[in-house]
């Protein structure tokens, strides 16, 4: 099993400024869950919550208020059954992709032959088989990631939260990683939360994508496209495909940067604003 989900999640800083304290809410008692198998879309403005959920459901940060659950069971910090792919692989540089791969599988406590077994078989899982001895700076963007994907994969996650894991590549070899990762979800199943600002990439590759304004819930968009998803190019020339993304993209701009719609362009949370949308 591998349900993730988020309830009444709230995300507060305080700042002092020259005009006095404000509190800043970056989440507003955020809800959703995302089913076993599922893949599931974050999406929304610069600066609407979206890094900051996925790092509270991984348990790099606290909430304020409410709580994430695996599985019913509420988290308390990182642990093994959730991974984490960054938008910038964040490699050990003084590893090869083999090392770097075992560094997680060490943390976990596994030893001896069945170490370099697992990390190989994710290793060529992602299509890198004939590069596990290279370092980071012999390695390409893309295939950066893919030892950060690997990495993550190798520790057996239930759940795979992904921030932006394209965003810094070029348009074709994150049309090449986003093939691949659909390939990868049909052989593992495996849970996948992941924050994008691509709508054409939401739509690829999530059933859900969760639209957030100004820190909280603004609408849930089913995904009417059948898996497996392999023919990629007819895929995104679909009437579904085009729908499906104007209806994100209508979602986006509604009540964006409306007055009183909670946080302002200073993301400063104004008094009185209350409100949240929970959807199972």
């Amino acid at each position: 099993m591998g349900e993730v989900s988020l309830i009444e999640v709230s995300k507060r800083f305080t700042l002092r400024l020259d005009g006095g304290v404000q509190t800043v809410h970056a989440l507003d008692r955020l809800s959703f869950t995302v089913r076993d198998g599922e893949v599931v879309a974050l999406i929304g403005p610069s600066g609407c919550g979206k890094t900051t959920a996925l790092r509270i459901a991984m348990g790099l940060e606290t909430a304020s208020a409410g709580r994430v659950t695996v599985d019913g069971t509420a988290i308390s910090g990182c642990g093994y059954d959730r991974g984490m792919v960054f938008q910038h692989a964040e490699l050990l540089p003084w590893l090869t992709a083999l090392k770097n791969v075992e560094f997680g599988l060490e943390m976990k406590g596994m030893r001896g032959a069945a170490l370099r077994d697992t990390a190989m078989k994710y290793l060529t899982l992602v299509g890198l088989s004939g590069s596990v001895n290279r370092r980071p700076y012999q390695l390409s963007g893309g295939m950066q990631q893919r030892v950060g994907i690997a990495r993550a994969l190798a520790i057996d996650p239930k759940v795979l939260l992904m921030d932006e894991p394209f965003g810094a590549l070029d348009a074709q070899t994150r049309e090449t990683l986003q093939g691949e990762l659909l390939q990868i979800h049909a052989r593992t199943k495996k849970t996948i939360l992941f924050v994008t600002h691509d709508l054409d990439e939401a739509v690829l590759l999530a059933d859900r994508v969760v639209v957030m304004q100004h820190g909280r819930l603004h609408e849930i968009v089913e995904v009417p496209l059948p898996r497996p998803r392999e023919d990629l190019a007819k895929i995104r020339g679909s009437e579904a495909f085009a729908q499906t993304r104007y209806h994100i993209w209508q979602a986006l701009h509604d009540g964006a940067g409306a007055p009183g719609a909670g946080v302002n362009d200073a993301g400063v949370h104004g008094d009185g604003v209350h409100g949240a949308a929970t959807l199972h």
